[in-house]
């Protein structure tokens, strides 16, 4: 199975991309609803997590570990590399691979969690592709309380949203980085409010189609994964809600399993 966790639910976004990029193959997800937000924590914290979260998706199968989570992968990806001899993947180098090549006059605006945006893993990034890029950051701490309630069209979320990316907005950038796996279900408020001429950069479908790539070229690790078309889903607590809200990510009724 293809291991998938994130700090709540947002991370389905990738599993509903890796569903569709790898149709057939197994998915274990696990979101930390119990702890989220990730992106307000400490770094010894966040990596504690990772950790644990890691050693939950293996016990249960996994034989690749997919970190849907932007805080997670800003501080844990190393550590996470040097402690498990499975392939992990992280999903911030796929989308400064894409902006950067999506962005002519390298203008790259990011928004992501207070944890992701204080790490400047996205402006080092993207600086030692581009040394001559700007790059503009925005933190928006209300966006994954906002995307886990469900508030997906709701005014105060486009309000909210508007002022977030003003800041950016007047920099004129020419791509704008998803900084967090739960934003891509605001994808159609930003669009509308960064500008229909700026490059919206999903992470999560940026990072699946990497995975292709590698088992593309790794096809004894593709061989390892499972290919029933099955998708098991696990929280760390369950509410009403976040059932809904998951069924909207993967366009269909699920059910959340709590561990």
């Amino acid at each position: 199975m293809i291991g998938i966790f994130d700090s709540g639910i947002g991370g389905l976004t990738t599993v509903r991309a890796l569903m569709d990029v790898l149709p057939g193959h197994d998915l274990i997800y696990f979101g930390d609803t119990a702890r989220t937000p990730y992106g307000s924590k400490s770094r010894e914290t966040v990596i504690r997590y990772a950790i644990e979260n890691t050693e939950f998706l293996l016990e249960h199968g996994a034989k690749v570990i997919v970190m849907a989570c932007n805080t997670a992968s800003s501080v844990a990806t190393e550590v996470l590399m040097e402690k498990y001899h499975v392939p992990v993947f992280e999903v911030i180098t796929p989308a400064v691979e894409r902006a950067v090549n999506q962005s002519p006059r390298a203008q790259i605006g990011v928004i992501g969690t207070r944890g992701t945006i204080n790490s400047g893993i996205y402006e080092r990034l993207i600086k030692e592709k581009i040394p001559t890029a700007n790059v503009f950051s925005s933190p928006c701490p209300l966006l994954v309380p906002l995307v886990e309630e469900g508030w997906f069209d709701r005014p105060e979320t486009r309000m909210i949203v508007k002022k977030y990316l003003h800041p950016l907005k007047i920099r004129q950038v020419d791509s704008l980085i998803l900084g967090c796996t739960h934003y891509p279900l605001l994808k159609d408020i930003i669009q509308k409010k960064i500008g229909k001429n700026v490059k919206v950069i999903d992470s999560s479908v940026a990072v699946a189609e990497k995975i292709s790539r590698f088992f593309a070229d790794h096809p004894d690790m593709d061989q390892l994964i499972e290919k029933n078309g099955k998708a098991d889903l696990f929280v760390s607590d369950i509410t009403e809600q976040f059932e809904k809200t998951a069924s909207t990510i993967l366009k269909k009724k699920v059910f959340l399993n709590r561990v």
